[in-house]
């Protein structure tokens, strides 16, 4: 599979906040009286915004959005890096990949830096964009910002909701899995069980990226 740029969401891909965002949505739902299961099923690669919204539509949004962002900006225990994305972005050319996360940008920031990844030129935030994932709207934002063409894009998912995103703008998927299981990535054109399994090397004739899998 060749393309001109790798575009990534970051929990669950990049970095494993799994045990981090578990313990923040418990938290905030058991305060609240709601269900802490069904909160964090509703989370997966969505926006706090709509979350809030689908799960406590009695609830001030705005409050709530507020106190979710502090509660996630402020928690790093348990974040850790998802093994090999570090030398994989590491060895990507700057303007050839982009983060596009449902989360706030502060938390994206202290989780990427925290972590120790390299900090993409174009990162994309739950903040950047007026409509969340499953809506292509960031993800079309990343290719426009790196200058690439969508159908040139390539992006690594771990949830049906970005998935459908990147499908929505036009874009190849390679789904990861881990926050679920293979069989909720079947939109994917490719499922693979960790960044171990797939290799990607820029093409010594072209800028082009060259991803092979196992």
């Amino acid at each position: 599979m060749d393309c001109d740029a790798l575009l990534f969401d970051l929990d669950g891909v990049l970095v494993d906040s799994a045990d981090c965002v578990r313990r923040i949505c418990t938290d905030w739902a058991i305060a609240r009286g709601l269900d802490a299961d069904h909160v964090l099923r509703w989370s997966q690669g969505r926006r706090v915004q709509e979350t809030v919204r689908a799960v406590a539509p009695h609830l001030d949004p705005d409050a709530e959005v507020a106190t979710l962002v502090a509660m996630e900006a402020a928690t790093t225990d348990g974040l850790r890096s998802v093994p090999g994305t570090h030398a994989l972005l590491s060895s990507l050319p700057p303007n050839a990949w982009a983060v596009v996360t449902s989360g706030a940008r502060p938390v994206a920031t202290l989780r990427l830096r925290h972590v120790g990844l390299p900090f993409p030129g174009t990162l994309i935030s739950g903040d950047d964009v007026e409509r969340g994932k499953p809506d292509p709207e960031g993800y079309l934002s990343a290719a426009a910002a790196l200058g690439v063409a969508p159908n040139q894009c390539v992006v690594v998912e771990d949830a049906p909701a970005g998935l459908e995103a990147a499908r929505a703008a036009g874009m190849r998927t390679i789904g990861i899995t881990g926050t679920f299981p293979a069989s909720a990535l079947r939109g994917a054109n490719v499922v693979l069980p960790s960044f171990d399994a797939f290799a990607v090397r820029v093409a010594a004739e072209t800028p082009r990226l060259r991803i092979s899998w196992e």
